[in-house]
């Protein structure tokens, strides 16, 4: 699969990943299920549905894919239903559904769509194409921002500082820790970055586009 392809792939999922600002939360256990098979769907007390029938959404297991979404009543759940889901048991669902009694319940099925594509991205040396591409989409990140363009000076750092603490980088650019994060993932998102147990360093693509851009400014 070129990059190109990946990239693409990349951008599809992201864009279809939590919609109206919302994700899926599914717990380690029930993603290491849904890899496995055992866990087909999911229920949620939501106001309004917060999944989509034909989303994906990125999780550390790989890629989940959300196959249909419908509201339910509690009566018509099972105990099979129950443990498709996860839970143990019946009792153990109705507990905790029981947290938000005035909601809607809904059930999301699901099921493994493969390993995250950003793996394969980040390895992937891009051509001058793609180049311009990744270009491109860091342009439009920055221009997002009210206090002016950051990614390259983000990519720079973390190239120059792999594995420090991202507090530090938070700091350095007086900003809330959790917002920037959310900023470095969509780089991630772009097979730019990779997440370490402390910091983060660039990928050999996160790499290759530095080197172009610094050739690309001398020119």
């Amino acid at each position: 699969m070129s990059g190109f392809v990946i990239f693409t792939l990349v951008s599809r999922i992201v864009s279809t990943t939590g919609r109206r600002g919302k994700s899926l939360l599914l717990p380690n256990v029930v993603l290491q299920g849904i890899v496995e098979g055992s866990v087909t769907h999911v229920y949620r007390r939501w106001d309004t549905p917060r999944a989509k029938p034909g989303g994906s959404q990125l999780t550390k297991f790989g890629v989940v894919a959300i196959d249909g979404v419908r509201e339910v009543e509690l009566g018509d759940i099972s105990e099979a239903d129950a443990r498709a889901c996860g839970e143990k048991d019946l009792a153990g669902l109705t507990k905790w559904l029981g947290k938000r009694p005035d909601d809607r319940i809904f059930e999301v099925t699901l099921h493994y769509a493969g390993p995250d594509p950003r793996l394969a991205l980040r390895a992937d040396l891009p051509d001058e194409d793609e180049l311009v591409r990744i270009d491109s989409a860091l342009a439009r990140m920055d221009a997002g921002k009210p206090s002016g363009p950051w990614t390259h000076f983000i990519l720079t750092w973390i190239q120059d500082n792999p594995a420090v603490v991202s507090k530090v980088l938070a700091t350095l650019l007086d900003r809330e820790l959790q917002p920037m994060k959310t900023d470095i993932r969509k780089m991630k998102a772009l097979g730019l970055t990779i997440s370490l147990e402390v910091g983060y360093r660039l990928s050999p693509r996160g790499e290759a586009y530095l080197n172009w851009s610094a050739t690309r400014r001398r020119g």
